[in-house]
């Protein structure tokens, strides 16, 4: 595991809320390697009984990870933000991003012309 499955800071300094979010961080990772290591073996392996059930086991993981990254957006407004921005698009991922980053610089509304006109023409039907 990595050198951050440890506090980096001395414990009698951090809120219980912050190691909380830790452990909660570190199980995340402990979930995440997990799915990579099942997902080898499923890969891996010649029976295929033996591969659904990896497969089965993998895919548990997957709902503990799911399950622990919920618990941390809900107590994080930047994380929820992010995913609320990036999950279930169907563009590719630096597009939404260029869009998310645009629509923070320009807050304000496009400016429409003199006339007033959003410039879409008549939403009526010419009557002849």
């Amino acid at each position: 595991m990595a050198e951050s499955a440890g506090l980096h800071e001395p414990a009698d300094l951090l809120s219980p809320e912050t190691i909380d979010r830790h452990r909660a961080i570190v199980s995340l990772q402990e979930e995440l390697e997990a799915i990579d290591w099942y997902d080898q073996r499923v890969a891996a392996a010649t029976d295929p009984e033996l591969a659904a059930i990896l497969a089965h086991n993998r895919d548990e993981e997957k709902e503990h990870a799911v399950m622990t990254l919920e618990w941390l957006r809900r107590r994080d407004a930047v994380l929820d933000s992010n995913l609320r921005t990036y999950l279930f698009t169907t563009a590719p991922v630096t597009e939404v991003e260029t869009e998310a980053e645009g629509s923070k610089e320009g807050s304000e509304p496009a400016p429409q012309s003199i006339s007033g006109s959003l410039g879409i023409g008549s939403l009526r039907e010419d009557a002849q």
